[in-house]
C-alpha cells in the first residue's frame, strides 16, 4: 500500500510539472500549476540564475544614441554601433535593455529581448515599442528628428 501511495504522489507531481510547463497552464489557472510555481519561485530565490544577453544592461560606450520622441509624451533612445546591425540597446523607463534583431519578410527592423519581452518594429516612417508578454504597446507613433521633419514636410 505505501509503494502505491508512494507512486501516485509522483505521478501527479509530474504532471503537475507538465502541465505548469505548457503555455495554457502558465497563466496559472490551475491549483497544482500554481503550488508548482511558488516551488519553482523559492528556487529561483536560493541560487540566482546565470546572467544571459537579455538580462545584462548592455554597455552603450561608442554607440550613437538616436532620441525618438513617441505620442502621450513618451520618449526612448536607440544606442547603435555602426558595425553590428544585429542588435541595439533601447532605453526605456530609465533602463537600458539589449535588443537582439528578428528577421521578418516585411523588412521592418524588429529587435526583441524575449526575457523582458521588449519588442522594437523599426519602420521608415516610425516606431513602436511592445510588450509581448502582456500584449500591448508600450510607445507608439516614434519618431526620431529625422522622420519628423518628413512627415512635418508632407503634412
Amino acid at each position: 500500500m505505501k509503494a502505491i501511495n508512494t507512486l501516485v504522489l509522483l505521478i501527479a507531481s509530474a504532471a503537475a510539472a507538465a502541465l505548469a510547463a505548457t503555455p495554457a497552464m502558465a497563466q496559472g489557472t490551475s491549483a497544482a500549476a500554481h503550488a508548482s510555481k511558488k516551488g519553482q519561485a523559492k528556487k529561483a530565490l536560493a541560487k540566482p540564475a546565470p546572467a544571459d544577453e537579455d538580462e545584462k544592461e548592455p554597455d552603450i560606450t561608442g554607440l550613437q544614441p538616436v532620441e525618438f520622441h513617441c505620442e502621450l509624451g513618451n520618449n526612448l533612445t536607440i544606442y547603435r554601433s555602426p558595425n553590428d546591425d544585429q542588435q541595439i540597446a533601447l532605453r526605456w523607463n530609465k533602463r537600458l535593455h539589449q535588443m537582439m534583431r528578428v528577421t521578418t519578410t516585411t523588412g521592418a527592423n524588429r529587435f526583441e529581448n524575449a526575457k523582458k519581452g521588449l519588442v522594437w518594429i523599426g519602420i521608415p516612417a516610425k516606431g513602436i515599442l511592445l510588450d509581448s508578454k502582456k500584449g500591448h504597446q508600450l510607445a507608439n507613433e516614434c519618431k526620431n528628428s529625422e522622420q519628423a521633419l518628413k512627415a512635418d514636410s508632407k503634412g
